[in-house]
């Protein structure tokens, strides 16, 4: 029998040297087994082997295409650097108006000698009492009030989502996600040799009953979702649907880890953790809050879980950093924190209405609070030769390939993130943009022109 393994290299190479480029097309899976002279299951195997490796994408109704991916990137941890190109839309980390100077008053006081002495001492999961009383007080609301006892602390929201999945998932079982999820949730299932199933979704977010439907067919050991400003597609749960799940989940008795991380930008909504705290893990961090170079992790956990988390998180080395958490006990408490989110909650409404404007007529997913749209691309274009007619314009944006967790079921989409450029900057690349949806190839400089004329 053909090693199919060794197929996949020759294409692999072929990819590597230019010979198939970004947004080619394969042929059908049984064409190609008709040109190699192999078996249609072996074909099989290597189109799966090349989407394993993150160098090909299949689209729904479409076919299989060369992805187009930056140097070094397998495909399945997306979004981890920034990019190459001149005009960053693919990493989304705001930064909001006179943040800096803020920040540094905040950290001012901790710079005296005998508070820096204890600020670098070593913290564990559990933090501190102080940071525990700052953190429930950050997370409470009129609808829930966060016990401090239920909190731990991780290093950033990485590591505090790699803890609650380590301790909830054992390696080989099945984790229920979105199926389209936060492309790092992937990379940790992986190395934590977690299974992960797509459960299905529609302009609202997870569907009712979808977590049901996966859980009959093999059992599930928890749910992994973003109710609020869900990434990539922006999705809010309406309450009535939270409601469902909330009790959907009950009733199978599964725990669902909730990723908060964009809810600031949405304050109002209840999250999942108010509809069903005895089995939410609710994880967030202060990156997008904030900054992600001085950031803190955190999670508000259930009884009956958080030791085994804090367990998880003690023995990942996933503990937080004491300097940052007493920074950001200080930037609590002096109402910085308060402060930017404010300010990115106006930045993000701006660069949305923005968005709206010159993108008027394509169709896209948005909320009007949220730092990123979700694009479906017009019919000519594929979503992997679209990432590298912008990316040759200068400009980088990520095909939904990122974020399908079947690479077999990929739509014609890309995801736009707002946050990076400063407004002029992103109001002419988003320009760009339309101009490479409704008329093709542009030419290449342009986002050095971009950034340049301001």
């Amino acid at each position: 029998m053909d090693d199919y393994r060794l197929i996949a290299d020759g294409i692999a190479a072929d990819i590597a040297t230019g010979r198939l480029r970004p947004g080619e097309q394969l042929p059908t899976q049984r064409a190609f087994a008709r040109r190699r002279g192999i078996a249609n299951s072996t074909a099989t195997r290597v189109y799966r082997e090349l989407a394993r490796r993150g160098l090909t994408v299949g689209e729904v109704g479409r076919g299989t295409f060369v992805r187009a991916g930056r140097d070094g990137d397998d495909g399945r941890v997306a979004l981890a650097e920034p990019a190459a190109a001149p005009v960053d839309l693919e990493l989304n980390y705001p930064t909001a108006p006179g943040q800096a100077d803020l920040l540094a008053a905040g950290l001012a006081p901790l710079l005296r000698a005998d508070a820096l002495g204890a600020a670098l001492r070593p913290v564990g999961a559990v933090g501190t009492g102080a940071a525990r009383r700052a953190f429930a007080g950050l997370l409470s609301t009129d609808a829930w009030t966060v016990d401090p006892e239920r909190l731990l602390f991780a290093g950033n929201g990485r590591q505090a989502v790699a803890g609650a999945l380590s301790a909830l998932v054992p390696p080989g079982q099945r984790l229920g996600v979105e199926a389209l999820t936060y492309p790092v949730v992937r990379a940790v299932a992986e190395r934590l040799g977690i299974r992960l199933v797509p459960l299905p979704m529609d302009g609202d977010g997870l569907l009712p009953g979808a977590v049901t439907a996966a859980h009959r067919t093999a059992p599930l050991r928890a749910v992994y979702l973003q109710p609020r400003l869900q990434n990539p597609t922006g999705a809010s749960l309406p309450q009535e649907r939270a409601v469902a799940l909330a009790g959907e989940l009950r009733r199978l008795d599964l725990p669902v880890v909730e990723d908060a991380i964009w809810s600031f930008l949405r304050p109002a909504a209840a999250p999942l953790a108010a509809l069903a705290p005895e089995r939410t893990v609710l994880v967030d961090s202060l990156s997008k809050r904030l900054a992600p170079g001085l950031t803190t992790g955190f999670a508000v956990l259930p009884d009956g879980l958080r030791d085994r988390v804090a367990g998880a998180l003690r023995a990942g080395g996933w503990a937080p950093g004491g300097f940052a958490l007493e920074a950001a006990v200080r930037w609590i408490g002096d109402g910085t924190v308060a402060a930017v989110e404010a300010a990115k909650r106006t930045d993000a409404a701006a660069r949305q209405a923005l968005a709206r404007e010159v993108l008027a007529g394509q169709r896209m997913r948005a909320d009007p609070c949220s730092y990123y749209l979700w694009w479906e691309l017009p019919g000519a274009w594929r979503a992997e030769t679209f990432v590298a007619a912008a990316a040759r314009a200068g400009i980088s944006v990520t095909a939904a390939a990122a974020f399908a967790v079947d690479p077999r079921s990929t739509p014609s989409a890309v995801r736009v993130g707002l946050a990076s450029p400063p407004l002029p900057v992103l109001g002419r690349a988003l320009g760009v943009l339309a101009g490479i949806a409704t008329g093709g190839e542009t030419g290449t400089g342009v986002g050095e022109q971009l950034t340049t004329d301001r």
